[in-house]
Parts: C-alpha cells; structure tokens; sequence
C-alpha cells in the first residue's frame, strides 16, 4: 500500500497564538493518564492546539490524520503503525500478521496486545500517539473493542491523543471514572477573555476589540481569529460582528 506522507505527519501549521493554560493541561494530563480525547466541533481549535503541543511536549511524535476511506482496519492500522515505526525504526510487524477477515473481539483484543508489547519492546525514548479526526471511524464495529483494550495497557512512556469531533464510543468514554482517559472538551478550548485580548493585540488591533466578539462568538477560536483578521483588514466592526453572528447562529439553508 502506498502511503500519503501528509496523513502521518504533524501539521506544520502553527496557531497565531499559542496557549499555555491548554498546553500546560494537556502536559499534567500526558503525566497522569493513559489517553486525553480532544473533542469539539470544527472550528473550536482542535488541531492546532495538537500540533502545538505535539511540538512542545518533549516527546516523539507519531501522528495520524485518519481519512473516511481509513474505516477498512487493514488501512488503519497500517497508517498507525508506520506512524509509529517512524519515531521507533525496530517496532514488530507482528500486529499486520495477525490482521485477518472478519476481524471477532478476540481478534481485536489480541491485536491491541500486540501493539501495546511491541511499542513495550521497542521502548527507546517516550512517544505521543495522536489520532486525528478518529470520528471519521467510530461506528466501525472494530473500534471500539480495539481501543477499549489497547488504551488501559498502555505503559507511561506511551501517551494516545485523540483529535475528535464528537465524544469517543461508549466503552472508550467510560474509561474516564478510572482515570485512565481525560477529556477536553469545548468549553475548554473556549478562549479566555485574556488569551481573546492577547489574540487581537497580535492584529495589531486594541484590547477593547474583542470584548464583544468574546460575546458574539463564546470563544471559538476560528471565529475570533476570522474576525480579528478582517478588523485588521480594515473591515468595520459593526459590519463583520454582524457577519460573525449570522454565521454562528443563523440555519444554513
């Protein structure tokens, strides 16, 4: 299989602002569990807040940006774990092995032990797993049972991020109450008034400005940033909170 390069590698963009409040949680999480779900709507700053933090995090990075056609397992996991041997050369190639159709719980779960042992035996320096947009994939029936059992085994060298629109599968989300899956969610991600200011000075416009797109917007990081960026531009205030508003809350017909 031929791969795309693009879906295996951290995003080189960066965000206009950077945010320690988010990076400083998402490092105390990294300490502390297993996995952290990144979750929000489109727009919210999921993404680029990974890759910021992928970048600072002090870790090996394997990324993975998973595409709808990925929902064929053999495709999976052959993304994930090529991501995964490029930050650790000597991973096994037992887990394609044992890749077979159908794919029963038993199977998965046997799958999930063997990643886990392989990255155990190819342990060298500490790596962070980010899965991009794995809400492409939740209603495969092999997700589930997959993570489920992969996530509790992994070692604290080893941490997954999940980058996701809409909340993990059930048995992922309960993971939560045994500490072993944190979630930052999209009242997290919201911006601060403070990190809205800090947002606007880097536009060259006033504090002042982004007191009522905060309101208008409930800090969604792109349409703050849209907003500053045509203030910027020289567009009138009036004219782009009224825009913003329509797009925020207005049905698209």
């Amino acid at each position: 299989m031929q791969l795309i390069t693009e879906k295996i590698s951290v995003p080189k963009e960066s965000p206009r602002l950077s945010r320690p409040r988010l990076l400083t949680l998402l490092q105390r999480l990294l300490d502390g569990h297993s996995a952290t779900v990144i979750c929000g709507r489109a727009g919210t700053g999921k993404t680029l807040l990974a890759a910021d933090f992928a970048r600072q995090c002090g870790r090996r990075v394997a990324w993975f940006r998973v595409d709808a056609a990925d929902n064929d397992p053999h495709i999976f996991f052959h993304y994930l774990l090529e991501s995964v041997r490029r930050q650790r050369p000597n991973f096994h190639r037992r887990p394609e092995e044992q890749l077979r159709e159908p794919l029963a719980e038993a199977d998965l779960h046997r799958l999930a032990e063997s990643v886990v042992y392989g990255l155990q035996e190819s342990s060298a320096v500490p790596l962070l797993i980010v899965i991009e947009d794995l809400h492409l994939v939740y209603d495969e029936e092999w997700v589930a049972p997959f993570f489920s059992r992969f996530v509790p085994l992994l070692t604290a060298d080893v941490h997954l991020l999940v980058v996701t629109r809409s909340v993990p599968p059930v048995p992922l989300w309960r993971m939560r109450s045994k500490q072993t899956l944190a979630i930052v969610d999209e009242q997290c991600l919201a911006f601060s008034m403070e990190e809205a200011c800090k947002l606007f000075v880097s536009y060259g416009l006033d504090e002042g400005a982004a007191l009522r797109p905060m309101v208008v917007s409930h800090g969604r990081a792109a349409v703050l940033d849209n907003l500053a960026r045509r203030l910027c531009d020289g567009g009138s205030a009036e004219a782009e909170l009224c825009a913003t508003y329509q797009m925020i809350y207005l049905p698209v017909i």
